[in-house]
This record gives structure tokens, sequence and C-alpha cells, in this order.
């Protein structure tokens, strides 16, 4: 059973990029190993969209003992990034002027105020240098606005399958996906255990289509040649969509894709190229080629504007979830990159070589 994860109470204003004040936060964290004497073991992750502060559950492929970041060696920490439902301040929250949890009324929260509350954090915590900040999609916006923020904080940064801008395409995915929760007629029913519950179903649906790709779904999902109904796609759409209901806020879950969509680190600073500039970090950017969400000509802009930065493609299956699949290969990349700065950064294996269906578990592979 996982360890429930430390809360630190910020007790003074929180001033927020959209202009609302919150009165004090609380920031929810994972440490994994001990601050060296020198404090230059630092290992950040920042999480993604409906990620939680366990870094060791959510991405053990690379985070825990024997691991790549092994607490044995380093000091390793996870926050639960702001508006989430997993311990930070959020809309499950309890607003001090109506004694109610904030719900709906929760206010805009952006990437750069999720990065405000962790530097917030890492000042508490007596850490000065973060050898090594890393983080996929959601989680990956956060590094990069971060890095810009301290350029002077960072030694080395690992990006995966994020962008410095988000598109108008990822905008669309996620206003399709709110609509579908507005659409569902319960959501601001006062004391419905189960307001918006097919709302976020549905919503989760179309997220998993932008997750995945059209092969990880013909190689999980396909049936028998005789099927007239019930298919296993059908299924496993249905099943992900409850999943999620069980273990996340639906307010949380609109708060947070609103803050994905502000994410832009030009903004105020003369253009995303501009704000590049501003990296001093060594910096790896890894992207998946079948990646729908967060295409590779995204990673390619992040390296281009980046002095200096490395940057390989996987080729995978498995889209965008590819940065959390594909660890096995990820390790090995983050490996050449940290250990041998000289050696050529690349995606080998080939996918034909280094696919085993029967010893990977594969997404999509879970139904009713």
């Amino acid at each position: 059973m996982a360890e429930s994860p430390k809360i630190w109470k910020v007790t003074r204003p929180f001033h927020l990029e959209c202009g609302t004040t919150l009165p004090e936060i609380e920031i929810a964290y994972h440490t994994y190993g001990e601050l060296s004497s020198a404090g230059d073991n630092v290992v950040w992750v920042c999480h993604a969209l409906t990620g939680n502060a366990e870094a060791a559950d959510w991405w053990d492929g690379l985070v825990g003992s024997g691991k790549l970041f092994d607490p044995a060696q380093y000091f390793i920490v996870c926050a639960n990034m702001l508006g989430s439902c997993y311990g930070s301040t959020g809309p499950g929250t309890i607003n001090a002027a109506t004694q109610k949890p904030y719900g709906n009324n929760f206010p805009l929260v952006s990437i750069r105020d999720m990065v405000a509350a962790h530097e917030l954090l890492r000042q508490q915590l007596g850490i000065d240098k973060i050898h090594v900040a890393l983080g996929g999609s959601m989680g990956g916006q956060q590094v990069l606005e971060w890095a810009i923020l301290q350029p002077q904080r960072f030694d080395n940064l690992v990006l995966l399958a994020t962008n410095a801008q988000h598109s108008p395409w990822g905008i669309a995915f996620n206003e399709s996906q709110r609509m579908a929760i507005y659409a569902d007629s319960t959501l601001l029913e006062e004391g419905n255990s189960e307001a918006g519950k097919k709302g976020l179903e549905t919503a989760r649906s179309i997220a998993m289509l932008s997750y995945r790709s059209y092969d990880t779904y013909q190689l999980s999902q396909t049936d028998a040649d005789d099927k007239l109904d019930d298919f296993r796609a059908s299924s496993y759409q249905r099943y992900q969509g409850l999943k999620l209901w069980k273990r996340f806020n639906v307010f949380s879950y609109l708060t947070l894709s609103r803050a994905m969509d502000s994410h832009n680190i030009g903004r105020g600073r003369g253009g995303v190229d501009n704000a590049l500039r501003a990296i001093r970090a060594n910096t790896l950017v890894i992207g998946i080629e079948s990646d729908l969400l967060f295409p590779i000509r995204e990673q390619e802009r992040i390296a281009k504007g980046i002095e200096n930065a490395k940057y390989t493609v996987l080729e995978s299956i498995y889209g965008h979830d590819g940065f959390l699949v594909e660890f096995q290969r990820i390790d090995s990349i983050i490996r050449r990159f940290l250990f041998s700065p000289e050696a050529k950064v690349d995606a080998s294996p080939r996918p034909s070589q280094a696919w085993n269906v029967s010893n990977v578990a594969l997404p999509g592979s879970e139904k009713f």
C-alpha cells in the first residue's frame, strides 16, 4: 500500500496568474531517499494530468529501488499539482468563504501557477540545485516553465512527449471533453454522490483516443470475425471511463484541462523561441513517433530552441502513453544522456526488436 503524501500548508495568500488570490494553499508531495550533504542529488518529477505525487507508483519503471532513479542514490521529489485531487489545493478543497468545496467555482489555474507552488516547496525543502527535472506531457510543460523561470536552478532536464505551447488541436480535445462533462445534467447537483459521473466517463473515453494509437487498439481490441455487437473496444472505452470516475474529481479534471490549455512559455516573454533561449540546463527531449496529441514536431521545436539540446524519437505503437509504457527504452536513453554525454542519444533498439507483448502489460488489454 502506498504511503500517504506529506502535506505542507502555505499560510499566506497565493496569487494566481488570472488575478484571483487563494487565501492559503496546501501542497501534497512525496520524497524518496535523502538529500546529500552537497545538495547535488535532487531529482524532481512532475506528473501529468491525472497523476499524483507517488512517482514510484505510476513511473515504477524509472523510480524506485534498483531503478534508474534509486532512492539509495538520489533525493527524489514529486508534488501533486495545484488544482488536482490528490492532496494539493483544488476544487475539492473547502472554500473558507462558503464552508463548502470550491467545486465548479475553483479559479483558473495556469501551468505557471503550478510551478510557483513547486518553487515554494523547493524553498521549504532547502533545495538549492535540482540535478535532474523530468516530466512527460503536462509534467513536461511544468518542467519547461520552471527551467525558464529559474534557469540557474537546473543541471539537467528530461522532457518527454510535451510541448512549449499547447496547440489548438490539444485545446480542441480538451474542450470536447469539457463539453461532455457539462452536458451531464447531474454535474452541479449538490448531495448527489454520482454528480458528473457520466460526463467524466465520456470525457475519459474521448481522451483515450488521443492517448493511444490505431495500432494499440488493433493489437489489443480486435474481436473474432463472427462478432456482431459488444465489441472489445466498446467495453474498453466504458471501462476506462469508470476507472477514472472511481479515482478522480470531475471538477479537478475541468480545472487541469484548462490549465493545460493555458500553457504557453512565450506568453509575456517575447514568444516561444525567445523563452526557450533562456534555458541553461543540459536538455534531453524525447518524442513518441505515434503520438497523436503531442506530435513530434512539437518536441522538435523545443529541441531546436534550446542550446545544445539532445533529441530523439521513439517508434512505438503506444501513442502518447508511450512515455509511461516504454520505460525500458526510455531508461536506456536517459542513462546515455546523464552518464555518457558524448554518446549519441537514440531510441534503439527498434520496435521490432524491443516489443514482446507476452512480457509487457499492454495498455488496452483491460475490459469489463
